[in-house]
């Protein structure tokens, strides 16, 4: 697989009335991102509400999106299962499915010591051929993988990309130093503070999910540097987003993204319950933060009355 470089969305899952995967809405929503310059999509991530499907559920999201992807932009799973043995076999599922890759991350509740996710990531890589990316995001599993745990994982041909969402921000230089041959991607939460220095080091995207809302202007802030004219083009553009940035992380993920992107138009029904979307103020705030940056006009969003929205 050539290096991915570029924005890097973390996709919602689309639900119908009735609760069910709305798999109409995921082949629009997977347009929606090629039509905008996304480079790959996760899909079962922590955005796509993964840890809340069942597992025929998450057997049959691969299935069926597996069918809709293109040669210019890569489908990968969130395939961590709750411990080795079941991860593996998610992996292997999805390989044998048709996905392009597979993302993990930390099995989540168990916070083990450091040597042991190391193990973890190893073991699963030994098992299959697919390739496949680390996600280190101590917010959301509590294990925190230090850079030299990364880098000893990294020389495993399998691991194309590494995704990074710690609080120490200077994991990012540490890793970029090393030039492991995997892509260098962060999250986009302005409050971890992890683009500006990844970008500007070297970095090959982000990973991120304020793409569901703004796909252009994430494709133009997770654009690898090449010269002053690229680090201009950064700036302009994640400075102007940075509101919208913060709104999509004021809520735990994806509360935030999702009821915004359905207060928009956007077809993905409601969050799993127990999550229920932002209402009143909340809502508002983004729909303001949506016509500031003039997104609506950009992307065709309609947005339904606040009333209508809520109901």
């Amino acid at each position: 697989m050539d290096k991915i470089t570029g924005s890097f969305v973390a996709i919602v899952t689309p639900f119908n009335k009735d609760g069910s995967v709305d798999f109409g809405a995921f082949r629009d929503l997977l347009k929606f991102q090629r039509d905008n310059g996304t480079a790959a999509i996760l899909i079962m991530g922590s955005t796509g509400e993964t840890s809340m499907l069942s597992a025929e559920e998450k057997k049959q999201v691969i299935v069926e999106t597996a069918k809709m992807k293109t040669p210019d932009m890569p489908l990968f799973f969130g395939c961590t299962g709750n411990n080795t043995e079941t991860t593996i076999e998610n992996v292997q599922f999805a390989k044998a499915n048709g996905a392009d890759g597979a993302i993990l991350a930390a099995p989540a509740y168990i916070c083990a010591p450091e040597a042991d996710i190391e193990t973890f990531f190893l073991d699963v890589a030994d098992a299959t051929d697919l390739p496949l990316g680390i996600y280190n995001n101590p917010p959301r599993v509590k294990s925190d993988l230090h850079w030299d745990n990364l880098l000893r994982i990294f020389k495993h041909p399998n691991y194309v990309i590494h995704k990074e969402s710690t609080t120490r921000v200077g994991q990012v230089a540490q890793v970029l130093a090393a030039r492991p041959d995997v892509s260098v991607m962060c999250c986009d939460s302005p409050n971890l503070g992890l683009v500006v220095p990844t970008m500007s080091l070297g970095g090959h995207g982000t990973a991120n999910m304020t793409g569901n809302l703004a796909p252009a202007e994430l494709a133009t802030i997770s654009t690898p540097w090449k010269g002053d004219l690229g680090a201009e083009a950064f700036k302009d553009a994640y400075l102007g987003l940075l509101p919208l940035l913060h709104y999509t992380y004021s809520a735990i993920n994806p509360v935030a993204v999702k009821s915004l992107m359905k207060a928009v138009g956007l077809p993905v029904g409601d969050l799993r319950k127990p999550l229920t979307g932002l209402q009143g103020d909340a809502l508002a705030k983004g729909i303001r933060i949506i016509q500031e940056l003039e997104l609506d006009r950009k992307y065709g969003f309609k947005i339904a009355p606040l009333s209508a929205v809520a109901a």
